[in-house]
């Protein structure tokens, strides 16, 4: 098994320099190709440790409005899982970038042409929400061959069981969901944060980080205190993609500050 992608977001995790690692989301190909790349570069200028990048699909049952229309518009522009791979391979070689997406893109190609084509685009890790863990092994197994980490999620209504057996699935980092519901701006940042970040890091052995509700550098600094080692914003940088790159990157660089 080639590890390369789980040392890459292991040595970022690591190396992060701030209270928690910090993870920008944005929506390859929103609003387009082109801008969605300068996005990303942007957000490494101003201080991600990694980039998670989605993949629009047409059904994205675990994102809320916002997210759910950029990638609604990015499909509209014509963006494809090769063009989103593409701004993958720029990426990649400046910090670790995993992608997100639904299994009926991952498994449209077939599985290891899947792996071979995020492998080849430098691709350290993969989060599909929608694959449960019970149908996880193929795709972890074929992802795990090309080097990239299978990273699965945790939510609040997890029962300790099943958090256990996700924890030791777990590749990269474990990403924990911290309300119930879809992605999307919230106020007053993740509640009950700590006993969540508590139960998941007993199950696991690799990074911890919290994602859905992330709205302000105070919930991030909040969800870094109750014990995230990495934090998650995407909504509200998806939102700001509208405006152009420098508008998502001022806002990162306010999280990164508030986080140093």
């Amino acid at each position: 098994m080639n590890l390369a992608g789980e040392e890459r977001i292991a040595a970022a995790f690591a190396g992060a320099g701030k209270r928690a690692a910090l993870m920008p989301y944005l929506m390859g190909g929103y609003p387009d190709l082109a801008t969605s790349l300068a996005v990303g570069e942007e957000c490494v200028a101003a201080g991600a440790d990694l980039i998670e990048l989605g993949v629009p699909f047409s059904d994205p049952l675990a994102d809320g409005p916002v997210i759910h229309a950029a990638a609604t518009a990015a499909l509209a522009r014509g963006a494809t899982v090769a063009g989103v791979l593409e701004v993958a391979a720029a990426l990649s070689s400046l910090v670790p970038v995993i992608a997100m997406t639904y299994v009926n893109v991952v498994l449209a190609p077939g599985l290891e042409r899947f792996a071979e084509r995020l492998a080849d685009a430098g691709v350290c890790g993969l989060i599909v929400p929608d694959l449960p863990l019970e149908e996880a092994g193929p795709i972890a197994a074929a992802v795990a061959h090309a080097g990239i980490a299978l990273v699965p999620l945790a939510a609040p209504t997890t029962p300790p069981e099943r958090l256990a057996a996700i924890g030791a699935s777990a590749r990269g980092f474990l990403y924990v969901v911290s309300v119930t519901g879809t992605t999307g701006e919230r106020e007053g940042g993740p509640a009950g944060a700590a006993r969540l970040l508590e139960r998941a890091k007993a199950s696991t052995r690799v990074p911890v980080a919290l994602g859905f509700g992330i709205t302000t550098p105070a919930d991030a600094v909040a969800a870094a205190d109750a014990g995230a080692d990495g934090v998650i914003v995407g909504s509200r940088l998806v939102r700001a993609a509208a405006d152009g790159p420098q508008a998502v990157g001022r806002l990162v660089e306010a999280f990164a500050r508030a986080l140093r």
